[in-house]
């Protein structure tokens, strides 16, 4: 038997699954000369969320990153994901735009390129592979491996047997959340071993408890190609660590080769460098047997984790996962891989927060139902249908072929701040993002979120701090909840509260802040806060426009004066990275605007007022 070859997540899906993606580049280059040297077959540096990461919070140029890699790792194959049709997008892109994505990514430094599609429909792959495969680099075609009543191994062969024959090198099983059993594994690498001719690469997360156990039998099986994760980074919702699994592997027939001391060398510096980032540490990262129901992949759950934080509701994460199941159900049991694990996700949320299934759908779901994504793996809840997208038409073609070739408009609506053709693939991913992103790089005024300093945070600051209280103020109490807040370390930073159950903005504004340290003083700081409540007024009628969680405004689609129906859109919203269309409750006149495109919203504060 052939030694097992080993893949090192730990600069891309690592971090993803445990910090929410937030690993800076400056403490991945350190490591790299140690790294390049132990021998893996493929480093995962790039794709994934990291594209979105490096441009939304870290405010990193996510093609810089990548060819700063490329010249500290000179001796490895670096590996990225790639969503097949939706790039590293929520969309599908037109053709020309993946072919000049994949020829810039590999001009770039990728060698390897993962290609997958959320709902396993082979047609969304196909531009991908033959792009990759015409710049001369490494296509593995990942089945996006699930459980429910629709998938079982014949149809896991049938995905193979197509990616073989569109001309992979490899075939990836991508577990993203954990869900292949030791029995599982080897009835599924069995069965492809004998349908195909290509290696059989492994990929799990621990989520569960059982990867390891997994790409034991799955070795045992025939499976020669394993990823895993340095331990600093592991385990729980990461991946089985390398350590383990070269220790567990030496002196059988499939030793992997690797130096375990070396590895551990690597182990010590990560270890130091996640202190930096305790910030986004999840609740969420250790074994959860739960994900055997609810599927949530180890990437999406500490991302989940954070947002629900942010927004105030992080108590409610077990009854998000609980709805994400009959969610998937209704939408005809997708995998749960990006996109469809964050428009299932983030649907699940709104149906919690909203307290009544589906009375907000996204505009992803409705995409999603009209088949702009693909074909669903099974039936569709024609309930949920009919009301998220009343009779519109729902297409039966490669959801590409319907697009026009984009990159020639593109270059056109970003010429101003693009100053490459990578530029040019930025904005083309995120438009909105990139273009902030790119004005402030142009003017040098990029600042990534702020990294807390346990020491100078104050421990109190993030673990005693009340979050619900009453206040007496000129012999009137209130009772105060504190349900959101925006970034720490902004000069005027907003908080979310709720004042005896009616939800209030508040924008706190530093004036001056003195520290204390040293003694018993446990680092406290005292702030001295001017505060102003938010200025839109609160909703007293059913005319009054509100969304359902904290959000973006992307788009105003009315105008005072305007008549509107009932159900009309009227705003979009982004929250969770998903777009969240707003209807009118009513129909009538539009009396007025409160909001403009750009706007960070909150519940419970009115809109838009139609009479």
């Amino acid at each position: 038997m052939p030694k097992v070859l080993v893949s090192e997540l730990v600069l891309r899906d690592g971090h993803q699954s445990l910090i929410a993606t937030r690993m800076r580049t400056e403490d991945m280059l350190p490591i790299c000369p140690k790294l390049d040297s132990i021998g893996f077959w493929s480093l995962e540096a790039w794709g994934g969320a990291t594209f979105d990461a490096c441009v939304r919070f870290l405010k990193e140029d996510p093609w810089e990153r990548l060819a700063k890699l490329r010249r500290a790792l000179p001796n490895s194959r670096i590996q990225m994901l790639i969503r097949g049709q939706n790039l590293l997008g929520y969309r599908h892109y037109s053709d020309d735009l993946v072919r000049a994505f994949v020829s810039k990514a590999a001009n770039n430094g990728v060698d390897v390129f993962r290609i997958f599609d959320a709902m396993n429909d082979m047609r969304n792959l196909r531009v991908s592979i033959e792009a990759v495969k015409q710049v001369g680099k490494h296509a593995e075609g990942a089945i996006s491996y699930t459980t429910s009543p629709v998938h079982d191994i014949p149809h896991f062969v049938g995905l193979a047997q197509e990616m073989e024959a569109m001309g992979c090198d490899t075939i990836a099983i991508k577990d993203m959340a954990g869900l292949l059993t030791p029995q599982g594994t080897t009835d599924l690498v069995s069965a492809l071993r004998a349908a195909v001719s290509l290696p059989i690469h492994l990929h799990s997360h621990a989520t569960s408890g059982l990867a390891a156990m997994s790409f034991l039998k799955g070795v045992e099986a025939g499976a020669i190609m394993l990823d895993t994760c340095n331990s600093a980074f592991g385990e729980g919702a990461s991946h089985p660590s390398t350590e383990s699994i070269v220790a567990a592997l030496r002196g059988t027939e499939h030793d992997t080769g690797l130096d375990l001391a070396a590895i551990q060398g690597v182990t010590a510096y990560f270890r130091e460098v996640r202190r930096k980032y305790w910030q986004f540490e999840s609740d969420f990262t250790g074994v959860d047997s739960r994900v055997l129901v609810n599927q949530v992949p180890g990437g999406m759950i500490s991302n989940l984790s954070h947002q629900l934080k942010e927004q105030g509701a992080l108590d409610k994460m077990d009854a998000v996962l609980s709805e994400i199941p009959r969610v998937r159900e209704d939408l005809g049991y997708p995998p749960l891989v990006t996109p469809t694990s964050q428009i299932v996700g983030t649907q699940a949320v709104l149906n919690v927060l909203t307290g009544a299934r589906y009375k907000s759908i996204t505009n992803e779901v409705k995409n999603y139902l009209m088949g702009h994504y693909g074909r669903a793996p099974g039936q569709v809840s024609e309930k949920i249908r009919h009301l998220a997208i009343g009779n519109s038409e729902i297409i039966t073609c490669r959801p590409a072929d319907l697009l026009e070739d984009e990159m020639g408009k593109l270059r056109i609506e970003c010429e101003n701040l693009a100053l490459s053709e990578e530029d040019v693939l930025t904005y083309a991913m995120f438009p909105d993002l990139a273009q902030t992103f790119l004005q402030e790089r142009n003017a040098g005024t990029l600042k990534a979120e702020p990294l807390l300093s346990k020491e100078t945070a104050a421990p109190s600051a993030s673990r005693y701090a009340p979050n619900e209280f009453k206040v007496t103020l000129h012999g009137e109490t209130f009772h105060i909840k504190l349900t959101g807040s925006g970034h720490p370390g902004e000069v005027q930073r907003p908080f979310y509260v709720s004042v005896d159950g009616i939800s209030e903005e508040v924008v706190v504004e530093t004036l001056s802040e003195v520290e204390v340290s040293g003694g018993n003083s446990g680092g406290k700081k005292k702030a001295v806060a001017a505060a102003s409540a938010g200025s839109r007024p609160r909703p007293s009628h059913e005319g009054c426009v509100t969304t359902a969680m904290p959000g973006t405004v992307v788009e105003v689609k009315v105008k005072a004066g305007d008549t509107v129906n009932a159900g009309d859109g009227v705003l979009v919203i982004e929250a969770m990275k998903m777009e969240n269309e707003i209807q009118a409750a009513r129909s009538g006149i539009v009396l007025a605007v409160h909001v403009k495109k750009g706007d960070s919203v909150t519940p419970d504060e009115t809109l838009i007022e139609i009479q």
